[in-house]
């Protein structure tokens, strides 16, 4: 019995010494969504907090995650450009260039197709890709995980943004794609017309921005609709000004890039490339998912006059077999005006999106 004792006072002892498993609760982040946009749909494995978006918006900016820590997501996606690149490819750590422009980052948290070809299907998805890319980022997640995990302060906003301890890559992910889901624009002149087109009501300072609304910009917005006009709408309409679509857009008879095709496999798919959003498009040049047009003029130049027939060309381009809509000067400049009223500065000025201090 002595030592029956003995043995029980000591495994209490022992007990009462065994720290407790630290938990947090994370906190919940509000998304503020335009009253004209849709509800965006959250993954349930990954649910928005502010603990969240605050490590995404650091890792966004981290240089940790190339190999050589001369790089991050954002040298590919610059603010002041609607968080895509300028040039025309992007040249990753090696010194290799890739073959397409690096996308926009806007409104993402709506789409369910990423890269131009669509080849992952959620952004957590997307995101780990990068990294690992020889062309691009060119580390290992097990290198970067090593790295994070040797900072205190990673480890801390690791805890907070997922109520326990643990670096992987796995969360790495997820905290920037909930940071890119808060890197929403709605707030461009051509929301103040959307909604007036739609019977919304508008605040005090869109009556205000309505009332700067011009005929040409309206004109613009009126040839953009139309389909003996600039027939635009098919592939951008609504308040994200995308439609969810994989599109051969008339640039080559024959492809170098097979775009959608050459993940599908299917012929039919070739030289087909994702539909881009067409906000903040004034920030965003150079277009096409190979940068070969610099300007707005060029592009707009393209569908007017220089669409190319191909075998899988766009059934509503119905102009392409004549090389395009046939505007012209005055229409082209309308146009031009119309696309202009989708900048939305207040988006690509928001301190919530620059590289945190």
């Amino acid at each position: 019995m002595k030592y029956l004792l003995v043995s029980f006072v000591v495994i209490v002892v022992i007990l009462s010494c065994k720290k407790d498993k630290v938990m947090y609760e994370p906190t919940p982040y509000e998304l503020e969504i335009p009253s004209h946009f849709p509800q965006m749909i959250i993954p349930e494995d990954n649910p928005m907090t502010v603990e969240g978006v605050e490590l995404g918006r650091k890792l966004f900016y981290e240089k940790k995650l190339s190999g050589d820590n001369t790089i991050s997501c954002a040298a590919c996606h610059a603010p002041a450009s609607a968080f895509s690149d300028p040039n025309q490819f992007s040249t990753g750590i090696d010194g290799i260039q890739g073959a397409r422009n690096s996308m926009a980052l806007i409104n993402l948290g709506w789409n369910d197709s990423f890269f131009w070809d669509g080849r992952s299907h959620s952004l957590e998805e997307q995101i780990l890709r990068p990294v690992e890319d020889p062309i691009e980022m060119h580390d290992t997640w097990k290198n970067v995980v090593s790295e994070l995990n040797a900072s205190l302060e990673y480890k801390n906003m690791f805890f907070k943004a997922f109520g326990s301890a643990g670096i992987d890559s796995t969360r790495g992910a997820k905290a920037i794609a909930q940071f890119l889901r808060t890197m929403i624009s709605g707030s461009s002149k051509y929301d103040v017309m959307y909604k007036y087109e739609n019977g919304l009501p508008l605040s005090s300072s869109e009556q205000s921005i309505y009332s700067s609304i011009t005929l040409n910009e309206w004109g613009g917005y009126d040839l953009f609709k139309s389909l003996n006009g600039a027939d635009c709408f098919h592939c951008h309409n609504g308040p994200l000004m995308q439609v969810k679509k994989f599109s051969n857009n008339g640039l080559d008879a024959t492809f170098s890039d097979l775009g959608r095709g050459a993940i599908t496999g299917n012929p039919n798919d070739n030289g087909k490339f994702k539909v881009p959003t067409l906000r903040n498009i004034a920030y965003s040049a150079p277009y096409m998912h190979d940068g070969r047009f610099t300007t707005l003029d060029e592009v707009i130049n393209h569908y007017s006059s220089g669409v190319v027939m191909s075998p899988t060309i766009d059934p509503l381009i119905e102009y392409a077999s004549q090389g395009g809509v046939g505007l012209d000067f005055t229409e082209r400049n309308l146009v031009k005006a119309f696309l202009m009223t989708l900048s939305d500065e207040s988006f690509i000025n928001n301190p919530a999106f620059q590289e945190p201090n």
